[in-house]
């Protein structure tokens, strides 16, 4: 079964309709009273955890679980037993979880920025289970994830013990990963038999060493949580969600690559050795190529830190993700990094356009300001002035927030830090703009919000690859694209556009009114299909390691049309038949 037929199903916990039904990745500001989270996730009837963080200030990870139980609060950061806070999670929901009263606890804090990520109970991708220690080497603790776990985070839940990492790509100083735990510190681990007894985890029980004490997993008469991770590797392709693996540094601005087989929307990485941990998805922003300056918004779980950038970063494709920059956070030459990395949602065909596309107007303040009533997470913002001039400024997720591009303009990404200051859940905040790009003070404007959805519009990021003379793009639009802008966003390059209407043997420009010109160096003399496009040899879409940016539209009966019209001549009124009311 494809997961596109899965969404179309309403099956048990061992057969998730689709990845959103299993993960979220949630943005919302904190109220300091009842604040309702719903993100779709049913923690009341399957169970599973929630993971929150607060993004504009400092404050602990919180990290709470169906099996503990509500108000049950662990610290991500440090060595601290569980606390009971009354009013911090207060109930666990059919979809998603409610927040109380107490923001000490850095959930819920007034009017600051959170993150809260929720990882539902469903075989062969997550699952959380409790035990009490023996001391015993060959204490078994079993568990219903389906599959061997690739990676558990364990914690001592009556006393002060450390956070303790599993991940079966970890080889430290010749031990294997069964003898091996790391820890939410920047550390490299420790290696003993007597974390998890030489033994690996199956699909039924993991194993424990008779290791005990400060720092042991198995102390008699303790008690612990266990965070259990799968790998969907050997999976049919379409039923992968997850997985857990590990790339070696280069200290190249390049990078490795990663290859998925899919668009992911969580990632987190440590280094075997003395680095910190990062944590990173495209709700807050996984910006796409290298040199484009140093906001990437991470997280470290092993610090109390706000979100923070880093010229090291991870930015994603269709296929997968690559590391960019240089440094041991991620990309320390020759040195190992593990990863758990979690699908993309599948793209669903909407029902209705308010689904998929917003229009808003408002009067620019040149100050901070929270802009709500999208209605749903949008991927791409175009925001225009309309009474002062301006460039037309096209902000994506998959860039972050402070990287913008002109569609009038031959320019790749530029940074406007503090301009659009972070894409929300149901809208975007914006700051002081004395350049018209999309808050500048009694400028009128026009914001256009886009969310990518199964045929009606996408966008992807690709690396390019002249070398080999043509490149295929993969996408996950559904259906064959019948408008394509790309943009070269390290380079000033122009906006290329295929249009359906004049074929793979055409380009145009959208910043230019040239008419459509012939060369294949554009679009390879190839039309697209419904899941890749092809690109040529001009560096305009396929320099050789160069980023680029795609925008791909389609027509969906009753929500969006791409055509074409012929002009009737001066003064002459025509009426464009899209087959429905604009």
């Amino acid at each position: 079964m494809t997961i596109e037929r899965k969404l179309l199903s309403t099956s048990p916990s061992d057969d998730a309709p689709d990845v959103a039904e299993a993960f979220s990745t949630h943005l919302y500001t904190g109220n300091g009273g009842t604040n309702v989270i719903n993100n779709g996730i049913d923690l009341a009837g399957e169970g599973g955890m929630v993971w929150a963080k607060c993004r504009s200030a400092t404050g602990n990870h919180s990290i709470f679980d169906t099996e503990r139980g509500a108000s049950k609060l662990l610290y991500g950061l440090g060595t601290a037993a569980e606390t009971t806070s009354a009013n911090s999670l207060t109930s666990f929901n059919s979809n998603g979880f409610t927040l109380g009263a107490d923001d000490t606890d850095g959930v819920n804090k007034n009017t600051r920025s959170h993150v809260a990520w929720t990882f539902r109970k469903k075989k062969k991708f997550f699952d959380v289970v409790t035990y009490s220690g023996n001391s015993t080497a060959g204490h078994t603790v079993s568990h219903n994830l389906g599959s061997a776990p690739a990676m558990m985070i364990i914690k001592q839940t009556n006393g002060t013990n450390n956070w303790h990492i599993y991940h079966k790509n970890v080889d430290k100083d010749g031990a294997a990963a069964q003898n091996t735990a790391l820890f939410f510190l920047a550390d490299g681990g420790d290696s003993k038999v007597g974390y998890f007894n030489n033994t690996a985890p199956t699909d039924s029980v993991f194993t424990l060493g008779s290791y005990g004490g400060d720092w042991g997993i198995n102390g008699s008469g303790e008690n612990y949580v266990a965070y259990l991770f799968a790998d969907n590797t050997a999976e049919d392709a379409d039923e992968q969600m997850i997985k857990c693996g590990s790339y070696t540094g280069n200290n190249s601005a390049s990078g490795p690559y990663v290859s998925l087989g899919w668009e992911a929307q969580f990632i987190l990485v440590k280094s075997i050795g003395t680095d910190d941990w990062s944590m990173w998805d495209t709700m807050r922003g996984l910006p796409e190529g290298t040199g484009h300056g140093n906001a990437k918004p991470y997280l470290n779980p092993g610090s109390a830190g706000a979100e923070a950038g880093t010229n090291s970063g991870i930015s994603v494709d269709a296929d997968g993700f690559h590391v960019t920059g240089v440094g041991g956070q991620t990309n320390d030459s020759g040195v190992t990094y593990i990863y758990m990395a979690i699908r993309a949602p599948m793209m669903k065909e909407p029902e209705a356009a308010t689904e998929v596309y917003k229009t808003l107007l408002r009067t620019g303040t040149n100050g901070t300001a929270s802009v709500t009533g999208v209605g749903f997470p949008f991927d791409v913002l175009i925001s225009r002035s309309r009474n002062n001039g301006g460039n037309t400024a096209v902000f994506s997720r998959i860039t972050g927030p402070s990287k913008v591009l002109h569609t009038n303009e031959s320019y790749g990404l530029i940074n406007r830090t503090g301009k659009l200051t972070s894409f929300d859940q149901d809208g975007f905040s914006v700051g002081a703009d004395n350049e018209h790009i999309v808050n500048s003070s009694n400028d009128n404007y026009v914001y256009n919000a886009f969310k990518r959805a199964k045929g009606f519009f996408d966008v992807v990021t690709y690396t390019g690859d002249r070398s080999s003379g043509s490149r295929t793009v993969a996408h996950s639009l559904g259906v064959v694209p019948e408008m394509i802008w790309v943009k070269h966003t390290s380079l000033a390059q122009n906006w290329s556009v295929y249009t359906a209407a004049t074929g793979g043997t055409k380009y145009g420009w959208l910043n230019a009114n040239n008419e459509f010109g012939t060369s294949a160096g554009y679009f390879n003399n190839t039309n697209p299909t419904d899941s890749v496009f092809t690109v040529g040899n001009d560096s305009a879409t396929n320099a050789t390691n160069r980023p680029y940016i795609a925008y791909l539209f389609a027509t969906l009966a009753g929500i969006s049309k791409v055509g074409t019209f012929v002009s009737g001549g001066s003064g002459v009124t025509v009426n464009v038949d899209c087959g429905f009311s604009n």
